[in-house]
């Protein structure tokens, strides 16, 4: 098996925050990143996937087609835009961790349709300290 991983960015802003919380107490929880007027980061993305090389084209898959996946999937939905204003973070906080897994859940299905190569992981680094992976870690 062989795994590729391609890198991405996207710039987004966020508001950490519960609505079952007081303010006191997401600022508790939460620290800075509580601020109602949210804050934004230059995220980047790896995605990575696994799988036989193809014996035509000796890739694990097609890179263009990856990219597009991402494009379409990823940062036309997410760039520039607010998290907390999106569908999949209406029942969960959005953390850096639940966007991996949120990337993870928007690419999966699509990078298995095509070939035999599976989504393996999703890592978001969301400062030069802190990164998050999804899926296989290993």
């Amino acid at each position: 098996m062989i795994q590729l991983t391609r890198c991405y960015r996207f710039p987004a802003a966020h508001v950490l925050s519960r609505e079952d919380l007081s303010a006191e107490e997401n600022q508790r929880l939460y620290g800075k990143c509580a601020n109602p007027g949210g804050h934004g980061h230059d995220y980047g993305v790896e995605v990575t996937v696994r799988g036989p090389v193809d014996r035509h084209s000796g890739e694990v898959i097609d890179r263009d087609h990856l990219d597009a996946l991402v494009e379409e999937r990823v940062l036309r939905r997410f760039a520039h835009r607010l998290l907390n204003d999106d569908e999949l973070f209406c029942d969960r906080v959005p953390t850096a961790e639940n966007l991996a897994r949120a990337i993870h859940e928007r690419l999966e299905a699509a990078v298995a349709e095509r070939g035999e190569a599976r989504l393996a992981r999703v890592r978001v680094i969301e400062t030069r300290k802190n990164f998050f992976a999804y899926g296989d870690t290993a």
